[in-house]
């Protein structure tokens, strides 16, 4: 097995994995259905093409910077009347930044990392108006599983949000497809079956939540928390 490490960041971010009338709510994490979404536009794959290959793989998600939640409203045409629909409420994640993993077959990951670095259609992150702010691709590890890079990837926060952060292990959510024998602590509505716009199709699947601890280099560097030399009364007592 292979695994295709993602880093997923930008402005605005948005992962449905239910949507009821008008109100569209986004996960607190990217979905399964929302990255392989993405890695499907990457190659080219139109919405009614079979998604069974890239539907059996592996998934799982660290989340390196848990963002704001957002607010905001949008407007819409039918997708066959092209008659205007009710204005909708639409939620967003501000500022986050997450790793997602895919773990499958080598061939298939290499083919996947391929198309990242030149994809036929731009990615986004959930929803067309949310571009990335960083490259997608990070790297293809060999005879590694999604638990070890959960560990060993360093962590990707901005580093504004590392240098706040005054840890030096900092203690980062994981979310992961359950294999098997384990026993999901969770289940999403997150499994792509179809994304034909006619009739999208997604079943259940199980996740197990659990914590990883990473380091935080730019605390380390910076040596958070250790005293200074710095005073500073020390103009009121004019030094």
């Amino acid at each position: 097995m292979s695994v295709l490490a993602m880093q997923l960041a930008g402005p605005l971010q948005s992962w449905g994995a239910s949507a009821r009338f008008a109100r569209r709510t986004t996960e607190q994490a990217p979905t399964k259905s929302g990255v392989i979404g993405l890695l499907a536009a990457a190659l080219g794959l139109r919405r009614t093409d079979d998604l069974s290959d890239l539907a059996a793989l592996r998934f799982g998600v660290r989340v390196d910077q848990r963002g704001v939640p957002v607010r905001d409203y949008q407007t819409a045409q039918h997708f066959e009347s092209g008659k205007s629909m009710p204005v909708s409420e639409r939620f967003y994640l501000a500022d986050a930044v997450f790793l997602a993993f895919v773990e499958g077959d080598g061939v298939l990951i290499e083919r996947l990392h391929s198309a990242l670095r030149d994809p036929v259609f731009l990615p986004y992150l959930g929803r067309r108006s949310c571009p990335p702010s960083r490259p997608v691709e990070l790297d293809v590890h060999h005879d590694q599983g999604i638990e070890q890079r959960l560990v060993d990837e360093p962590w990707r926060a901005a580093a504004w949000h590392q240098r706040r952060t005054r840890e030096q292990m900092v203690r980062l959510e994981t979310i992961v497809e359950a294999g098997r024998g384990d026993g999901p602590t969770d289940t999403l509505r997150d499994q792509p079956l179809s994304f034909d716009p006619i009739h999208r199709r997604y079943a259940l699947r199980g996740i197990v939540r659990d914590h990883v601890r990473v380091p935080n280099l730019i605390a380390r560097r910076a040596g958070a928390g250790a005293p200074t030399d710095h005073d500073p009364t020390a103009v009121l007592r004019g030094k």
